[in-house]
C-alpha cells in the first residue's frame, strides 16, 4: 500500500523544528524557496482557502503545491522519488548546497570534469528551437551548464556566428556586462567551453482514485490531518516512454556541441530499465564518461532511521556507445529492444484462451 515518505524535504514522520518549519511554510529544503511541486505538477496544487483545517497547518497560505518528494510502495522497502528537486537541483547557491545534495552535485561536477576554480553558468528548461530546408530541431533542456570567462567582441562573433551589431543588444537585455577596454568591448561571464547538459528523470505517479482518496492533494491532506492516508503508485512505462524518446537525440546534439550529456536518475529506476528492456545498465559501469551518461542517485542503508533531510548517496556513474556495430556489443540503443523474444509456443497459448472478436470469411 503506498505511503507518501518524504513531504517537503523531510520524512512524513519527521517532527523535528526544522521539519515543522519547511512543512508549515510549504517549503523545499532542496531549493531553499517555496516548494514548486517539481515544476511540472500544477494540477497536483492544493487550494486551501476551500481548506480551512489543513490551512491552519500551512500558517494560513492560500494555495501550496502538494510537497511530495518520494512515496514508499510497501513498508521498509526504499522509496520511489516522484520529484525533480528532491533528486538534483543545480540552481541552488554553492555556499547552500553543503548538508543536502553535496554529494550528488559534487559528483555532477567531477563527471562533467570541471577544475576548481571555475566559475560556471546554469540555464534552465532551454528551449532550443532551429530548422534547416526542410528538417527541425526542437528541444526543451532541463539544465545547460557551461563555464564563464571574459571574452571579447571578436571572440564572441566567431562563437555565435552573428555581427557584433547584433549580438550586442541582445547581450545587455539578457544582462550581461559589457566592459570597454581600449577599443574593444569584453562581454563578462560569457558562456565558453564544453557544455553540459543535465537531465533529470524521476519516477511518475499512476494519478491516484478520488473514491479511495489516492490522488497526491488527497494524500497528502490526509496524511497531515488524520491517522492514516493513501498515496498513488508508480507509473512505471510512462517514465520509461518519455526517457527513450529523447536519450539518444540529446546525448548525440551534446556531443556535436563539443560536450556531453548526463541523465540524473534514481538507481531503482535504473534497476527498473534494466529489467524491462534488452539494455543491462548495470554492465556499463565505468569511471569516465562516454555518449550516454547516466549518474543513478540512492538511498543510503539507513534512510529511514537517519534525522533531518535525507543526504543521497555520490552516485554511480553507467556509461557507454549511443550505438554498436554488432549485435553481440551492448549499446544504450538497446533500451529500445526487447527485453527478451518468447516464442511462438507463447503467442498460440495466449491466442487459445480467447475465441477471436471477428472472424473474416475472404472470398473471391
Amino acid at each position: 500500500m503506498s505511503k507518501i515518505f518524504e513531504l517537503f524535504g523531510h520524512r512524513l514522520n519527521d517532527t523535528s523544528a526544522e521539519a515543522r518549519y519547511s512543512r508549515n511554510n510549504a517549503l523545499c529544503p532542496f531549493m531553499q524557496a517555496k516548494c514548486d511541486g517539481g515544476g511540472n505538477r500544477y494540477l497536483s496544487n492544493i487550494n486551501l482557502a476551500r481548506k480551512p483545517e489543513l490551512r491552519q497547518v500551512f500558517n494560513k497560505l492560500d494555495n501550496i503545491a502538494s510537497g511530495v518528494c518520494s512515496l514508499q510502495l510497501h513498508q521498509n522497502e526504499t522509496p520511489w522519488i516522484v520529484c525533480l528537486r528532491r533528486l538534483i537541483y543545480p540552481l541552488r547557491e554553492q555556499h547552500k548546497v553543503d548538508g543536502y545534495q553535496a554529494r550528488a552535485i559534487h559528483r555532477l561536477w567531477e563527471i562533467a570534469g570541471y577544475q576548481s576554480p571555475c566559475q560556471l553558468g546554469v540555464w534552465p528548461e532551454l528551449r532550443i528551437s532551429h530548422r534547416s530546408e526542410a528538417k527541425s530541431f526542437a528541444y526543451t533542456f532541463d539544465y545547460v551548464i557551461m563555464s564563464l570567462q571574459s571574452l571579447d567582441q571578436d571572440a564572441i562573433i566567431d562563437l555565435t556566428g552573428e555581427s557584433w551589431h547584433r549580438v550586442r543588444p541582445n547581450l545587455v537585455k539578457a544582462g550581461y556586462t559589457i566592459a570597454q577596454r581600449g577599443n574593444t568591448e569584453f562581454v563578462e561571464d560569457f558562456p565558453s567551453g564544453e557544455p553540459l547538459i543535465v537531465e533529470v528523470m524521476t519516477s511518475s505517479t499512476s494519478g491516484g482514485n478520488k473514491d479511495k482518496r489516492s490522488t497526491i492533494p488527497m494524500a497528502v491532506e490526509d496524511a497531515l490531518l488524520k491517522d492514516d492516508h493513501l498515496a498513488p503508485g508508480i507509473n512505471y512505462r510512462q517514465v520509461w516512454a518519455r526517457m527513450v524518446s529523447q536519450l539518444i537525440v540529446k546525448s548525440e546534439v551534446a556531443i556535436a556541441w563539443g560536450g556531453k550529456t548526463v541523465w540524473v536518475l534514481q538507481d531503482k529506476l535504473v534497476d527498473y530499465i534494466s529489467e524491462t528492456t534488452a539494455l543491462n545498465v548495470h554492465q556499463f559501469l565505468a569511471k569516465n564518461t562516454d555518449e550516454v551518461n547516466i549518474l543513478s542517485l540512492a538511498y543510503q542503508e539507513n534512510f529511514e532511521s537517519d534525522s533531518g533531510v535525507l543526504e543521497l548517496s555520490s552516485g554511480d556513474l553507467f556509461a557507454g556507445p549511443i550505438s554498436s556495430t554488432s549485435q553481440s556489443q551492448p549499446s544504450f540503443q538497446d533500451m529500445i529492444r526487447a527485453p527478451l523474444l518468447p516464442s511462438r509456443a507463447v503467442l498460440i497459448n495466449a491466442v487459445t484462451k480467447r475465441y477471436p472478436a471477428m472472424v473474416h470469411l475472404l472470398t473471391p
